[in-house]
């Protein structure tokens, strides 16, 4: 039962942002993949990224599922992104952080818990020759949510 209640809860959370991204009008979105640490796993997942709120500061909603470890992941990720200008490169730095809420199902164990934690970003994206975005991150987790992540994304222009 409350595997079915984390996936419609996630669910829920991409369709509100996507409606967030059809009124903003500038964006993008697409898959994000990379390991986290504590617990030990390999992460799949999407992201938006909702339009400036501010010069040069963006919403970057994320929904990941990290497997392995003997642990399930679903993690719902509501961060804000500050992005910096670096004269003569076309890579953009960013910092930020976030609220993550995750739900965590341990194997074996029969045990499901939620925790919510904070997020530190640091990152980097480059646009590429068809207008979309690579990017990659480092995510530093406060709160019993994993302590650390690498993650690499493409984001697509819509």
């Amino acid at each position: 039962m409350l595997k079915r209640w984390m996936v419609l809860v996630a669910l829920g959370a991409l369709l509100s942002a996507s409606a967030a991204h059809a009124e903003a009008k500038i964006g993008g979105v697409g898959p994000r993949v990379g390991l986290s640490i504590d617990p030990d796993q390999f992460v799949f997942g999407g992201q938006m990224i909702i339009g400036e709120l501010a010069p040069d500061l963006t919403f970057d909603p994320s929904l990941e599922f990290g497997i392995g470890d003997n642990v399930t992941v679903i993690a719902m990720n509501f961060d804000l992104h500050y992005h910096f200008t670096v004269s003569g490169s076309s890579w953009r730095p960013y910092a930020g952080g976030g609220l993550g809420l995750n739900f965590i199902d341990v194997e074996g164990e029969g045990g499901s818990d939620t925790e919510v934690g904070l997020n530190i970003i640091g990152g980097a994206g480059v646009p590429t020759a068809s207008g979309n975005r690579f990017f990659g991150e480092l995510r530093l987790g406060v709160g019993d949510i994993p302590e650390i992540k690498l993650i690499a994304g493409w984001n697509f222009k819509i």
